[in-house]
């Protein structure tokens, strides 16, 4: 049962210090998860649901974590970005004709490479993505990836090397080497 105190919703069973605890983890570390959910998704308005579906699942077992919460939230944000596509449901219908004209190009988008490797970011699917964006944008090793997605190390190097071998290949990339290189051996193409 909710009960209502200063204008907030507190949660029964939650203890002060819980919730202090939880608002200055929300508050310090919520753009850099808000930023990964944006590199799993690639939709702000998806990322900031993610995110906030994720946080909503780790206030629950707050009182259980011990030491850094942090990659018990990644772990949840990963696991429910997984869940979702699995769905294959994304809310869309498709109609015949467009709701409205497209917006013109944006003509300083199309000058930045970093616009191509990230078309060509979305085009891998979704498994490879998730791999590629926590083994070289979240920086994380092979076997915390592995554990994040709960698979073995050896299936992180293997969709590894399968995007990246993607991405060589990937016709928005193979038009500027400087982007072809990036991809595979400048991780910091990926930010």
């Amino acid at each position: 049962m909710n009960a209502m105190t200063d204008g907030r919703i507190v949660l029964s069973g939650a203890r002060p210090r819980d919730r202090a605890d939880f608002d200055e983890f929300v508050a310090s570390r919520s753009s850099a998860l808000l930023r990964l959910a944006f590199l799993l998704t690639r939709d702000h308005a998806l990322a900031e649901d993610l995110l906030q579906t994720a946080l909503t699942k780790a206030w629950f077992a707050w009182a259980r974590l011990d030491g850094a919460p942090e990659p018990y939230v990644r772990k949840v944000l990963v696991n429910t970005y997984a869940s979702w596509w699995r769905r294959r449901w994304n809310g869309e219908v498709a109609h015949d004709e467009l709701p409205e004209p497209a917006a013109a190009p944006d003509e300083h988008a199309r000058s930045d490479e970093r616009t191509d490797l990230w078309s060509a970011m979305g085009r891998l699917p979704r498994r490879q993505r998730a791999v590629i964006v926590l083994r070289f944008v979240e920086d994380l090793s092979e076997r915390e990836t592995a554990e994040l997605l709960g698979v073995s190390p050896g299936t992180v190097k293997s969709q590894t090397s399968k995007a990246l071998a993607r991405l060589r290949i990937d016709p928005a990339l193979a038009t500027s080497s400087t982007a072809t290189t990036s991809t595979t051996s400048n991780p910091e193409a990926l930010r």
